[in-house]
């Protein structure tokens, strides 16, 4: 049986004091409305977003799956009703935004339960180890009797640890006709969900639930929540990494991207962050205080300490990429080195180069970007600024401190730097101090006179 899942993503993150559609604030990298996504993808046929008027953004991030646009902000309720025209047929699940944690397995358990039979509808719930404010879900003879929230729970109720996660799923046609007699009778003047709890019972109809942990279902209306919500997302992707045979010396200090790909015997030193589109291969090593983001490094590279590789960079097999060195756009061939202190921006770097301390490639004229070709096993003196767009040839040198501005051609010798000429002396004499010759002149003719 197909199943749609329905993604309420209209909020505007009040709480955040941000002026991003709160579904847009970013987890490991990736916005929070993506992550969902990504999750439903693997257990609904279809998904149905609704977001608010002028949130182009999410509906980019929501393309190809369908949108559904909530003019009129009235609730949960009144979101979920919004998309109930394209509910279709077969079972509905109803999920949050900002709910971003909650796994597939999950998800399954809860379409599976609701399979079973004997509930018209299933709802999510946890037992956070504060329970605080949350809405209590209070039961009977195993079923969901109804949910209210604290404010209005009695002391009793408030006792009650099992609290709503705020998903829920049902047949399109229940759904559909228990959102449709919803009413606002709310100081809010608002349609709430939840509220389908009290039609289904009054219809007498089964309510299930199904437990998950906290850390799937705890919402995200606040910076300190989300801050959080990375803590707990984080610690998801070490684990996965470091039992797919990654390597990581201090495991708490390392940021990953959720789309970070590290393949077996990787090893991670302290410190390292990962922005989004990053691939590392088998026997790489990414030292200390590093930053990558947007790139790829070969098998058996080692990268820094303190590198930054820039999106569009591709360090080849065995190359070296050291401290202080920034690579952007830039191609570095297998078995090349940038060891110190270098800006590489633009480039090709061809195998088994030698990029010297202090290097740089002179890539922007102020209004467009050009590349610099360095063949292979050419060697780059140190303190040598490439003005591209040039070319250093296959086995070519540049002499320390030039500023190389025409192509070089295969196992030459470029030298562009001006001539040293020195002047004996001339030192003392910038300081104000005699010569030597001068003071032992002075001295002869003083003992004579």
């Amino acid at each position: 049986m197909s199943a749609t899942a329905v993604i309420l993503a209209a909020g505007l993150g009040t709480r955040m004091k941000s002026a991003r559609p709160k579904a847009l604030h970013p987890l490991a990298g990736r916005p929070m409305l993506a992550h969902l996504i990504a999750t439903c993808e693997t257990v609904f046929a279809r998904l149905i977003i609704v977001i608010g008027p002028e949130m182009e953004a999410l509906a980019r991030l929501a393309a190809p799956h369908q949108v559904v646009i909530q003019h009129e902000r009235r609730g949960t309720g009144h979101a979920a009703l919004m998309a109930a025209p394209a509910f279709g047929e077969g079972e509905v699940a109803v999920l949050y935004a900002d709910n971003p944690l909650i796994e597939s397995a999950t998800l399954a358990r809860l379409l599976a339960r609701r399979r079973e039979g004997d509930a018209a509808l299933a709802l999510l719930a946890m037992r956070p180890a504060d329970p605080g404010q949350y809405g209590r879900v209070i039961t009977a003879a195993g079923y969901v009797r109804k949910i209210v929230e604290w404010v209005d729970a009695s002391p009793d109720e408030r006792a009650e640890t099992l609290c709503n996660a705020g998903v829920f799923a049902a047949s399109a046609g229940d759904l559909r006709r228990w959102l449709d007699s919803l009413t606002p009778n709310n100081a809010k003047d608002e349609f709430y969900l939840t509220d389908i709890v009290d039609r289904a019972v009054a219809e007498g109809k089964h309510v299930a639930v199904v437990e998950a942990p906290e850390a799937e279902c705890r919402g995200i209306n606040s910076r300190a929540e989300l801050a959080s919500a990375e803590a707990t997302i984080q610690a998801r992707l070490r684990a996965a990494a470091l039992a797919a045979g990654v390597t990581m010396i201090a495991p708490e200090t390392v940021f990953l991207a959720a789309d970070t790909e590290l393949a077996p015997d990787v090893l991670l030193g302290p410190n390292v962050v990962f922005g989004p589109g990053v691939r590392v291969a088998a026997g790489a090593e990414i030292r200390a205080f590093s930053h990558l983001e947007g790139c790829s490094v070969g098998a058996d590279a080692i990268i820094g300490p303190f590198a930054r590789l820039r999106p569009g960079t591709v360090v080849g097999a065995r190359a070296h990429v050291g401290n202080f060195v920034e690579l952007k756009a830039a191609h570095l061939g297998p078995g090349a080195k940038a060891n110190h202190l270098t800006y590489l921006g633009d480039a090709e770097i061809g195998p088994g180069a030698n990029i010297g301390a202090g290097t740089i490639t002179c890539n922007y004229d102020g209004t467009n970007k050009h590349r610099t070709v360095i063949g292979e096993g050419a060697f780059i003196g140190s303190d040598t600024a490439l003005v591209a767009p040039v070319t250093v040839g296959a086995g070519a040198i540049t002499a320390a401190g030039s500023v190389i501005t025409d192509d070089v051609p295969p196992d030459g010798l470029a030298i562009a730097r001006g001539r040293q000429v020195v002047k004996p002396g001339r030192a003392r004499h910038l300081r104000g101090q005699p010569s030597p010759d001068r003071g032992r002149a002075q001295k002869r003719n003083k003992e004579q006179g």
